[in-house]
């Protein structure tokens, strides 16, 4: 199927959860925060959300700096 993911289109297996894309995307265990469709996705939910057709998928990551 056809996701977009941070304004890249991929194509993933059908049924890839948020957790695959974030593990896809970054190593970082921390400071992430993903978007599926405009609608934040907490962090517990990750593991069971899977992604569908055309979703687009924002993945951010906190930047340590000054």
């Amino acid at each position: 199927m056809i996701v977009t993911i941070n304004g890249a289109v991929h194509e993933v297996a059908d049924g890839m959860t948020v957790a695959q894309a974030v593990r896809r995307l970054t190593t970082a265990a921390t400071g992430v925060a993903v978007a599926v469709n405009d609608e934040v996705v907490t962090r517990s939910s990750w593991e069971t959300t899977a992604l569908g057709e055309h979703d687009r998928v924002e993945v951010l990551t906190a930047v340590q700096g000054g």
